[in-house]
This record gives C-alpha cells, sequence and structure tokens, in this order.
C-alpha cells in the first residue's frame, strides 16, 4: 500500500482523515490519501502566493533549467510512478500504459521547458517603441482528472511554472497517488512552494476554484464539472483553461481499406481502455464497407488481451471506478434494448469486478445514447451512412467538439471532409495522436482555450505593452 502526503511550502501537510484509494484490477486498497479541509486549502494556497515573487522574479533561463531539473528527477523514479499509477489507475505498465504515460510526463517536462518566453516588439520607428511582454498571473490552480493523472498533472503544472506561476494542485480522489508522489520529487528540485498539493473532497475543487488568491484554474474533466468550475471562477474573473468532454467521431470514405485500417481504429477507440476525452467514440462507414470495417475490427479486437495491469501480456486493464463502470454497461444495455446488435461483448452482469469486455455495436438507431452520449470506456458503437453530407451533419450534431477523424486513401477527400468538421483537431487515417508542439483544445462544450506547445505555454500569462520613446 502507498501512502502519500500534501506538500504546501515545501513542507508535510498533515491530515487526520484520510481518503481510501482502491486498485480497479483487484478491488483491493492501492494506499492513503490525505482528505484535506477547507482551512488547510487556505493553508496551501497561502503557501504558494508566497512563493510567487521570488519563483517570478528569476530570469526566464533560471526557470527553464529548473524545468528541466524536474524531468530528470521524474526520469530518475521513471518506474517507480509507472507502478504507483498501474496500481491505483488499473492501466497496463506496458503497451501504451503506466511507463508509456510517465515516458510522456517526462518529455513534455523537456519540450515544454525549452519554449521561449518572448518579449515582442510591434512598433519600432521614429514615433517610438511598442514592446509586447508576458507576466506571470500568479497562483494557478490546477484540477486533474483520474483517466491519465500524471501526464494531465504535467501539462498543467509544467507551462504555468515555466512561465513564472506558482500551483496548486489537486488530483482526483480516484487517483491521487502518483501525483502526490510526483510533486513530492518536483519539491526536491525546485524552491519550496513553486508547487503544492491538495487531495480530498469535492468541496476542494469548487473551493480552489473560487479563491479570490487564485488567478486561473486549468481543468481536465468532464463538461458538466467544467461548467461548475466556470461558474465558481465568475466571481473573481479568473483565467480559464477548459479540457472537457469529447464524443469524437470517425467517418470511414468508401475507398479506404478495412484491413489495413483496423488496427489505426482500435486503438484511437480503445487506448486507455476508452478512458481518453480524444478517444475515437463514434464510428460512421459508408455502407459499401461497413461489414467489412465491422468483420475487421472483431478480428483485431479478439486479439487483444485485457488483464490485470502487472501482468506483462495485459494491453487494457479494468475501467478505474464502479462510477464509471455502470455507466458504460448502463449506456451498452440501453443500445441494445433500442435494437443496436452486439458483434463483440457485451454488458457485464457480475458486480464484484472493474473489467468490461472490449465491445463492439453495430447500430443504426439515431436516438442511440450510446452515439450521442460519451462513454468513456472500452466500447464503439458503429453506424452505418450512405450520403456524405448526412453523415458531416451527423458527426457535428453533438454538443462536443474535441476532435475528428477521416479515415481515406484519397488526401484530398479527407482535407474536404476535416474542414467541414466541427471539432478541435481532425486526423487523417489515425484518431487521438497529439504533439506537445502542437495546441490542443475544443470547441463548443468540449472547452475553452488551447494546451500545449507556444499557444499552450503563453496562456499561462497576461499581456503588457510597454511604450518607450523613440530612439536617439
Amino acid at each position: 500500500m502507498y501512502f502519500f502526503n500534501n506538500i504546501a511550502g515545501g513542507q508535510v501537510l498533515s491530515t487526520s482523515e484520510r481518503l481510501l484509494v482502491t486498485n480497479p484490477s483487484t478491488l483491493d486498497m492501492a494506499g492513503e490519501a490525505p482528505k484535506a479541509s477547507l482551512e488547510q486549502l487556505d493553508q496551501v494556497i497561502a503557501a504558494a502566493t508566497a512563493a510567487f515573487p521570488g519563483w517570478s522574479a528569476l530570469s526566464d533561463g533560471e526557470r527553464q533549467q529548473y524545468c528541466m531539473k524536474v524531468a530528470d528527477k521524474l526520469e530518475a523514479h521513471h518506474e517507480e510512478l509507472a507502478r504507483i499509477l498501474t496500481t491505483e489507475q488499473g492501466k497496463p505498465m506496458g503497451a501504451m500504459g503506466s511507463m508509456f504515460e510517465i515516458g510522456g510526463a517526462i518529455a513534455w517536462t523537456r519540450y515544454t521547458a525549452s519554449l521561449e518566453v518572448p518579449v515582442d516588439v510591434l512598433q519600432d520607428d521614429a514615433n517610438g517603441r511598442v514592446e509586447m511582454h508576458r507576466k506571470p498571473l500568479g497562483v494557478v490552480g490546477s484540477i486533474t482528472p483520474w483517466n491519465w493523472p500524471v501526464l494531465i498533472a504535467i501539462w498543467h503544472i509544467i507551462p504555468a511554472i515555466r512561465t513564472g506561476n506558482t500551483v496548486v494542485c489537486k488530483p482526483s480522489p480516484y487517483t491521487p497517488l502518483s501525483t502526490l508522489r510526483m510533486i513530492e520529487l518536483m519539491n526536491e528540485v525546485l524552491p519550496a512552494g513553486v508547487v503544492n498539493s491538495i487531495t480530498g473532497g469535492d468541496e476542494l475543487g469548487g473551493a480552489l476554484s473560487g479563491h479570490a488568491a487564485v488567478q486561473k484554474i486549468v481543468f481536465t474533466g468532464s463538461t458538466a464539472t467544467g461548467k461548475k468550475v466556470m461558474r465558481s471562477s465568475s466571481e473573481t474573473l479568473k483565467r480559464l483553461t477548459l479540457e472537457l468532454g469529447g464524443n469524437d467521431a470517425g467517418i470511414v470514405l468508401p475507398d479506404a481499406d478495412p484491413a489495413a485500417i483496423a488496427p489505426g481504429l482500435f486503438w484511437g477507440a480503445f487506448n486507455n481502455n476508452g478512458q481518453t476525452c480524444a478517444a475515437l467514440k463514434r464510428l460512421y462507414v459508408h455502407e459499401s464497407q461497413y461489414e467489412a470495417v465491422c468483420d475487421a475490427l472483431v478480428a483485431f479486437a479478439s486479439t487483444v488481451v485485457v488483464g490485470d495491469g502487472f501482468n506483462e501480456k495485459s494491453e487494457l486493464g479494468p475501467v478505474q471506478n464502479r462510477m464509471q463502470f455502470d455507466k458504460v454497461n448502463q449506456l451498452v444495455r440501453a443500445s441494445i434494448e433500442g435494437g443496436s446488435r452486439v458483434l463483440l461483448g457485451g454488458p457485464v452482469d457480475d458486480s464484484n469486478t472493474l473489467f468490461f469486455p472490449i465491445t463492439l455495436i453495430a447500430t443504426n438507431n439515431p436516438d442511440d445514447p450510446l452515439v450521442h452520449e460519451e462513454q468513456f470506456g472500452p466500447v464503439l458503437p458503429i453506424i452505418p451512412y450512405s450520403d456524405l453530407d448526412a453523415v458531416v451533419a451527423a458527426a457535428n450534431n453533438n454538443d462536443n467538439g474535441l476532435g475528428g477523424s477521416v479515415w481515406t486513401n484519397n488526401l484530398e477527400s479527407a482535407r474536404a471532409v476535416a474542414g467541414r468538421l466541427e471539432c478541435g483537431s481532425v486526423w487523417i487515417n489515425k484518431h487521438g495522436a497529439i504533439q506537445p508542439n502542437v495546441p490542443f483544445g475544443g470547441v463548443k462544450c468540449s472547452g475553452i482555450g488551447v494546451e500545449f506547445g507556444q499557444e499552450g505555454l503563453l496562456a499561462n500569462t497576461n499581456i503588457q505593452v510597454v511604450f518607450l520613446p523613440a530612439s536617439a
């Protein structure tokens, strides 16, 4: 069992109550995390506030070097963090699981650290010189989810501290352990108070996002919770970056090769057991290719091993928590009741497991909740279409707009369809691939703002324009 503490101002913040964390593979205890009070949240925010003047006063190069030290520290503890992550989240150590996630966190840290915070000269002539500077905001609050807990925490924390802010990070109560350990490690190389942690009940999230001393909230999670964060932040007019729900559509055009695209379709949908905001959540296939694509997906999915994350053969693990498991199960049952056909897998009657089988559903029901709602689990509905205009309209007929994909052998056709999709990212012949140098975010109810790259970095700053007299 793992037992970690909150860190405030570089010191352990003791709590009398603890959160119990469950291993979703075994349903045994994974460990304990602190259950902090609202008064302790004030202490953590005060520690971040006190650290801000000194941290923001460092040169850009000094903060860059500190972030590189964080990457080195995480790399030295790569396997340790991965083992904690598998224990509490369930994903396999190998494949695209915990070792992959921690490796991604290290790579993202290094890339973000390498970025520059520019001073842009907007004018320099006989009328004067105008410079645009980027200034840190202050304390940034980070609220992270349970699906990619370490990687998403890095996405929040590193751009914030790289630009001179200090951070208070609240991880999900389902998966707090790996994040708490990561922040302990960060505090071994960063000045005290630059990165702080707080774990506890849901009330802490609302208090953090409404706190007057917090200048920005970065939140990754459901749209419903994102709306609550936005409401609680409104009184203090905080800056916000919200990466919210997705119900990504993929469109297979008639010229695609079913056997060739099946692996990409599968992993686009089932990476991290489908528990990814930008996973492929609904697949539209031209009627001429429909049965062939269904058959190819069933054949490929049947080879994928689902099991305990510490079994080296496992490629997918369990659903992380009971609430999400039950939602996935209910959506599958509702789809079947509406006339859908189970190609593989299906609902689960056993209430003593969080393992859900890889499930492929053939549906042509326009009211199927499995199509219209984000399932966030190892299930993919496959829908036939005949008319391109109609399927583009169907793909866009959703409140979410995070990602989408087009599958074809014709690049010109792919570009044309991609330009019509209402989403923040479009992939051609793949789905869900993200990069630290490419901005990522959604439209409609999938969020506000972007992360990654220069745009994501500068989202952690305010603009200050300086007007200077003309040079002599």
